[in-house]
């Protein structure tokens, strides 16, 4: 029964996800007509998203330590609480700068709140298949651009982005804070540490380790700086898939379209390289990915027809998407998701 409500757990993290990074990325569909209708800078907007992505990995720091001390359940619960707030207040900003740090800071903060606490909650939940188990609660942020995205076009070609941004700050409102409730702490028994000896063995962290000691960890280091230059190689494309179409010559729904391929992809990416870590390790999966990222990342400086978007949001959203889930998975396990450092 215990292991079973570990896929209650998976499909907890999967829904809010899919809804936490869903609407941080509204802004991406939402841009061009935010830059036409208010003045503000395409660039300008994009700066807003950057401080998103720097607020929520700074922000995941605190929210990890929470989790420690107080479980997962209040930590996603308060962020649900805090993304909503964080977009109904961006709704009413009435300059550019307000936009940014409400936007970035807030949105930022609360998707932190999802993303790390879940993953690391669902580690703790499984012995064997954590790669897949993790992949699964990734591959509902994989889901949001089919989701969220093709919504928030709806919204915005109905109505304002104010209203827009505000009706997308009531679902997120609606959706996850019945669904953080169902979040609970994995049993002490299937969380506990390995032995010292085993831990060395799998090239991860002993117990006892403190958190000053595994920052300064050549481990830490390596993947953190990985992880770090991954997603500043991705996040741009990301952002300006759809402004960057549009200005190609696609309507603003093909552009949706396009990012949303880049989700549908990257939902079986997570899939793909998620069995793939659990089979023959997490780091060769890891670098077959990223260096399929780089190519898909190169191929967009020659993209420019409707049916070249579809081909290079293909490859992307199955690299970028199948990467994400296995940095997660490094871990003390005995599990095929270990062996990252050998």
């Amino acid at each position: 029964m215990k292991l079973q409500y570990g896929w209650v757990v998976v499909a907890a993290g999967a829904v809010m996800g899919c809804i936490a990074i869903g609407t941080a990325f509204s802004l991406v569909v939402f841009m061009p007509e935010m830059a036409d209708k208010t003045g503000w800078s395409r660039t300008g907007l994009g700066v807003a998203m950057t401080i998103v992505f720097i607020v929520m990995g700074l922000a995941a720091f605190g929210w990890g330590a929470l989790t420690d001390r107080y479980g997962p359940k209040p930590v996603v619960l308060a962020g649900a609480l805090l993304l909503g707030l964080g977009l109904w207040l961006s709704s009413r900003a009435t300059s550019l700068l307000e936009f940014q740090i409400v936007y970035g800071g807030l949105v930022g903060a609360s998707a932190g709140a999802v993303f790390v606490p879940m993953m690391a909650t669902v580690t703790g939940w499984f012995d064997k298949h954590r790669a897949i188990a993790v992949s699964l609660v990734s591959a509902g942020m994989g889901v949001a651009p089919m989701t969220v995205s093709p919504f928030a076009g709806w919204l915005i070609e109905h109505y304002d982005w104010r209203t827009s941004t505000f009706t997308i700050a009531v679902v997120a409102w609606v959706i996850l804070v019945p669904v953080a409730l169902l979040v609970r702490r994995p049993p002490p028994e299937m969380s506990a540490p390995m032995n010292p000896a085993a831990a060395a063995a799998a090239g991860v962290a002993a117990p006892g380790m403190t958190a000053g000691q595994a920052l300064r960890s050549p481990q830490f280091i390596v993947l953190a700086a990985t992880y770090l230059f991954c997603c500043g190689a991705h996040s741009g494309p990301i952002i300006h898939t759809v402004s960057y179409a549009v200005a190609c010559g696609l309507t603003l729904m093909a552009a949706t379209m396009v990012y949303s391929l880049e989700g549908a992809t990257g939902l079986a990416g997570r899939l793909l390289f998620g069995f793939a870590g659990d089979r023959y390790g997490v780091k060769p999966a890891l670098m077959a990915g990223l260096m399929l990222q780089a190519l898909g990342i190169f191929a967009y400086y020659f993209t420019r027809s409707l049916g070249e978007f579809y081909a290079v949001a293909l490859l992307v959203g199955l690299a970028y998407g199948g990467v994400m889930p296995l940095y997660a998975c490094w871990r003390a396990s005995t599990s095929r998701c270990a062996p990252l450092a050998r």
